[in-house]
């Protein structure tokens, strides 16, 4: 058997890799340093996270709270001596509309 070793060919040249740094923290989003590199996106994320330098954007939660919330109307309207005992299944638009006939 013979001793072949396989040369590696690396994927991002040192220049490459300073470029991709620069650009980055010099406020470049990823997808146009990866056009200019002509790399894809994930892999420049990814030479980004091994350099110690890509971070992470933070996911934008989108559930929106308007008044309170479906638990604290069901203990409001429990207050005022309402068994809200099966109302668990209820929308919070459905509580709210019982709590103003109720009231009225």
């Amino acid at each position: 058997m013979a001793n072949s070793t396989t040369a590696r060919v690396a994927n991002y040249t040192p220049e490459m890799t300073a470029l991709v740094v620069s650009e980055y923290e010099a406020g470049v989003s990823v997808e146009d340093i990866a056009a200019k590199v002509v790399k894809s996106v994930r892999s420049v994320r990814s030479k980004l996270v091994r350099e110690g330098v890509y971070v992470a954007k933070p996911k934008v939660v989108s559930r929106k709270v308007e008044g309170p919330t479906k638990k604290e109307l069901l203990v409001e309207l429990s207050a005022t001596g309402y068994d809200v005992s099966g109302l668990d299944g209820a929308t919070k638009d459905a509580i709210a509309r019982l709590m103003v006939a109720l009231a009225s």
